[in-house]
């Protein structure tokens, strides 16, 4: 592929950045698209798309947070419609696994008539070193509406690695990478897995669903991230995506990085110590 400028929409966050880097590192001209870049890229502001797309060959697509808002497919359509008439040739994009929303979102692109590929991925290992339960890790306790069900948490940079691969190599054109780490988990194993590698007790304790959604719109949390968290454990941790699945392995020709490995690396870092 000539590799004229690729766009990363989402470009700061958890997938998106990594992605960024991975192309910077291989030379590649790259474009973050970001409500603080220049030209800056907002979902809920078209009249910036134009600018990003500008000289772009291909695109990676994560729509925040997740697709399964109301509103995503709209946007998704827009964005592939205004990518054709400004000469993109490839679209990445990042879904969600056992979502029927998301997959809405797929079909958009994959009728597109460009070169396509989609990353289907649920939840990821960062959640708890980069995101919304970093503070549980820390005060000890991973308080959450879940059972006993469990889910192949992925990792960010085995995702990313997916992507970048499929940004920059022929041969992913037309195909669904549905990723997952290489083991189911409950969220008891994975509080097992922090204990071992932070070296202090953190247990797992399941909640009433709409206390901690209420608690999580108490504590300041932005509305999106609020329907996003009910949606999660209201809707897709019901056992539909519990199995594994080879995407990462067909991508790249190698195993996913597993949960342990990854808390192991996370806790060396000092990400999760706490004051003595």
């Amino acid at each position: 592929m000539n590799h004229d400028t690729t766009l990363v929409i989402g470009g700061t966050g958890k997938t998106g950045q990594r992605v960024v880097s991975l192309l910077k590192d291989a030379g590649l001209p790259v474009r973050i698209g970001s409500r603080s870049a220049t030209p800056a890229f907002d979902w809920n502001n078209e009249s910036t798309w134009d600018a990003a797309l500008d000289g772009v060959s291909a695109v990676y697509i994560t729509y925040a947070p997740d697709l399964a808002m109301p509103g995503a497919t709209d946007a998704i359509q827009g964005l592939v419609d205004l990518a054709k008439t400004k000469g993109v040739r490839r679209l990445v994009l990042l879904s969600g696994r056992g979502e029927e929303e998301a997959q809405a979102c797929e079909a958009i692109v994959k009728s597109s008539g460009l070169e396509w590929t989609v990353v289907r991925a649920s939840w990821f290992h960062q959640n708890f070193s980069e995101g919304a339960f970093i503070d549980m890790v820390l005060n000890g306790t991973i308080a959450l509406p879940a059972s006993d069900i469990p889910e192949p948490f992925v990792d960010v940079d085995d995702i990313a690695d997916v992507a970048f691969a499929a940004l920059t190599e022929d041969g992913h054109d037309g195909e669904v990478y549905e990723v997952t780490g290489p083991r189911l988990m409950t969220f008891d194993d994975i509080a097992s897995d922090l204990t071992r590698a932070t070296g202090r007790q953190i247990r797992f304790q399941t909640v009433p669903h709409d206390a901690f959604v209420e608690g999580a719109a108490e504590s300041g949390a932005p509305k999106d991230v609020v329907w996003m968290l009910d949606y999660l454990f209201a809707t897709v941790l019901d056992g539909r995506n519990a199995h594994l699945t080879d995407g990462v392995q067909r991508a790249l020709g190698r195993e996913p990085k597993d949960f342990a490995d990854y808390a192991r690396d996370v806790a060396a870092k000092g990400v999760w110590n706490t004051a003595a």
